[in-house]
């Protein structure tokens, strides 16, 4: 009997480790998920209980595939990590994942090679392979979501660096004093991220509130607590003038970054994702202004500035795309 859906001659697995939540997938070499399983990461009960319900839902996804083969798996997970030993070292959301042998724990149990990114690393992987950077040589992509960081495509290949540290550009200080972020005042995450939007906008409604203005998206200083992004974002959207200031300061910052990636690395294109993605049209008209005064105009010329193409579904993507880029490389 022919099956209808044929198994592919190689299957990849994607291991995605969150701090919230997990997912396993499976796919095959044109990018098509054959399989998904997402669960709850419930830090509290250790990382070998974690691992163990991989394993579970692993070992169930790749039943369904019996004549399939599983040539690799590629692992996905916020840093501290070393990618050339296979370890994760104590990331803040997974508290009590010290020295953990990522790499040999899947290798062994499943007698293939396996490979681990950090997240931002794994997110450019997947945007450069199948994303808004396919097709290009030289691609930064940037986080932009709860933090800032980016990952690195230089001549064709992924740059992690001497330790995977290279592409930590939100320690970046882009000025004397500002929103915190990585740890830093004035960092470029303190001024691009969602935290350090949320802080900009805090200080800035709780001063003109103290001042007797009107800030319609916040009202009165009992609601400074609640101001996250998406609602600075959306009362910008609606002309809101407080909120337009909040974003134009965010994307001064934005463009000044830019333009220093611009100027050292001289990429074809750069894609951000998540709060520059979902808010294209409020960031890229001021980030561009910024950009033509700051940037080497040669180097300005040649990049492209791209949302990020694969929106929710790039955490799919993600931890499967390094199985399929160590393949390939």
């Amino acid at each position: 009997m022919t099956s209808i859906h044929p198994v592919p001659e190689g299957l990849f697995l994607g291991i995605d480790i969150g701090g919230t939540k997990c997912a396993v997938v499976l796919g095959d070499e044109s990018f098509s998920i054959r399989s998904k399983v997402v669960f709850e990461t419930r830090v509290e009960r250790g990382y070998e209980a974690i691992l163990a319900e991989f394993q579970q839902h692993v070992d169930s996804i790749l039943s369904d595939f019996p004549e399939g083969k599983l040539k690799r798996i590629g692992i996905s997970c916020g840093g501290p990590l070393d990618s050339k030993k296979g370890m994760i070292y104590s990331p803040p959301n997974l508290p009590g994942w010290d020295n953990v042998p990522i790499v040999e724990i899947f290798s062994q149990k499943y007698g293939v090679e396996a490979a681990v990114q950090n997240d931002a690393n794994a997110c450019a992987l997947a945007e450069w392979m199948m994303g808004a950077g396919k097709g290009t040589q030289n691609m930064i992509f940037l986080t932009f979501g709860t933090g800032m960081g980016a990952g690195l495509i230089l001549n064709g290949r992924l740059y992690a660096g001497t330790n995977d540290l290279g592409g930590e550009v939100g320690h970046i200080r882009l000025a004397p004093d500002g929103p915190v972020g990585f740890g830093k005042a004035g960092s470029f995450e303190g001024y691009c991220s969602g935290g350090g939007i949320a802080q900009l906008a805090k200080s800035i409604v709780s001063e003109k509130l103290k001042n007797n203005l009107v800030v319609g998206f916040c009202p009165s200083t009992e609601m400074l607590d609640g101001i996250d992004t998406k609602m600075v974002a959306v009362a910008a959207q609606s002309g809101d003038p407080v909120a337009m200031e909040i974003i134009r300061i965010s994307a001064d910052y934005l463009g000044m970054g830019l333009s220093i990636l611009i100027d050292i690395l001289n990429p074809e294109c750069i894609v951000i994702g998540s709060i520059y993605a979902r808010n294209e049209s409020l960031f890229k008209p001021l980030i561009e202004r910024v950009m033509q005064r700051e940037a080497i105009p040669s180097a300005l010329g040649v990049c492209q500035i791209k949302p990020a193409e694969l929106g929710d579904s790039i955490g799919d993507y993600a931890a499967l795309c390094v199985a399929m880029y160590e393949d390939k490389f």
